[in-house]
């Protein structure tokens, strides 16, 4: 145990006009270094995660957080990415940076901006997260690259639209109880498995209610080394935080494994020294409902091809055995690529300090996260439990 998240901030997830990126940064820093009761001037180091890739016209962004206060200036400031992991990636380098000694207090930014881009230009820079050799000119974008993987994990196991529909919906259902998901409304498992006028197909045989959403937004979380953040209000410890890359062509690997996913969660479970059924709930990369049935799968849930089972029989419902995304996950939250992995650790701290409100797990003890950027070409895992 190396270190702890201290304080936590999080803005709204959707289509925030009024917003800009800088504006976004400056709000969840500060807001989130109120929360951990920690002065600016106390800051070792700041780590943002923005993923940009042409979303934005800044693109030098790690000092922007620096606006908060004059005494962030000429703190260790650094901008990081890792396509849809960025947040998670910002996170864990943070973390390093307080393992090594070389910082006591991290402050940690996610941030991204999307909505303002005209929709031709939101698909060509989201398969920049692609291998562009090889597919960046599969139709529909990311949409497609997850409807050909869906394609195929249909011909090999067999039609899943009913799993799907039912992730969607169970995904929509905890986001009415998310304060700062885009969509707060449940669609319903009917809405969510028939093809219509307002649920079209898209790619494949994923429709809309099985993509996740193109929004704004930011969250921000501060690190503290155990030491100190025992002397605080409040102190959510890393039992385990693991990273595992794989191979970012789709054709040198078997896309329907999520084989890095696999590992990352092997790595942390052992790191943490707990099994997968110690954990209270997980919040997992629903970017497609596809993708979180084969996370069943790589998390060892289900064997492979069967993880419509985990979801048919409600053991990853808010009341089954193992929560998964009770915040609606990116599915109904949205998904502000450089925040993601980022607002996953805010709610997964929520969840263990039994503030969530209406997302609470009863009895949240121990959460996991795994959060992924490309077709689970990195992947992310942390294991948090709540030590004071």
């Amino acid at each position: 145990m190396t270190a702890c998240i201290v304080g936590w901030a999080h803005s709204p997830f959707g289509k925030l006009g009024g917003e800009t990126v800088e504006s976004l940064i400056v709000r969840v820093a500060g807001d989130a270094l109120a929360d951990a009761a920690i002065a600016a001037k106390d800051v070792d180091e700041i780590v943002l995660g923005h993923f940009n890739a042409g979303f934005s016209p800044q693109d030098f962004t790690a000092s922007l957080v620096l606006q908060v206060s004059p005494d962030l200036r000429f703190k260790r400031a650094t901008r990081v990415e890792n396509a849809c992991s960025t947040g998670s990636a910002a996170v864990h380098q943070g973390l390093k940076a307080i393992a090594a000694g070389s910082a006591r207090i991290v402050l940690v930014v996610g941030v991204e901006q999307m909505t303002a881009t005209p929709p031709e230009e939101i698909g060509r820079n989201l398969l920049k997260a692609s291998y562009v050799r090889e597919e960046a000119e599969i139709d529909a974008g990311f949409a497609g690259i997850f409807g050909k993987i869906a394609a195929l994990y249909f011909q090999r196991w067999g039609d899943q639209s009913d799993a799907l529909a039912r992730i969607a919906a169970k995904n929509h259902k905890n986001g009415v109880g998310n304060p700062y998901a885009q969509i707060r409304k449940d669609l319903g498992y009917d809405f969510c498995r028939a093809e219509s006028d307002k649920n079209p197909l898209v790619a494949g045989p994923l429709k809309r209610t099985d993509c996740s959403l193109v929004s704004d937004g930011a969250a921000a979380v501060v690190l503290a080394d155990v030491e100190t953040a025992l002397k605080l209000n409040k102190a959510i410890v890393f039992r385990g935080a693991q990273h595992a890359q794989d191979f970012l062509p789709m054709s040198r690997r078997d896309v329907l494994k999520f084989e890095g996913c696999a590992v990352a969660w092997q790595r942390a479970l052992a790191q943490a020294g707990i099994a997968l059924s110690d954990l209270s709930f997980a919040e997992v990369h629903d970017c497609f409902t596809i993708a979180e049935l084969i996370e069943y799968e790589a998390m060892g849930l289900a064997p492979e091809g069967q993880g419509a089972r985990i979801i048919a029989e409600g053991m990853v419902n808010k009341d089954g055995a193992l929560p998964i995304n009770p915040s609606g996950g990116l599915k109904a939250k949205g998904h502000p690529i450089g925040a993601t992995g980022v607002s996953m650790h805010a709610l997964a701290s929520m969840q263990l300090t039994g503030t969530a409100g209406d997302m609470q797990v009863k009895d949240a003890r121990l959460g996991g996260i795994f959060n992924m950027g490309g077709t689970a070409v990195a992947n992310y895992v942390s294991i948090l439990e709540r030590l004071r």
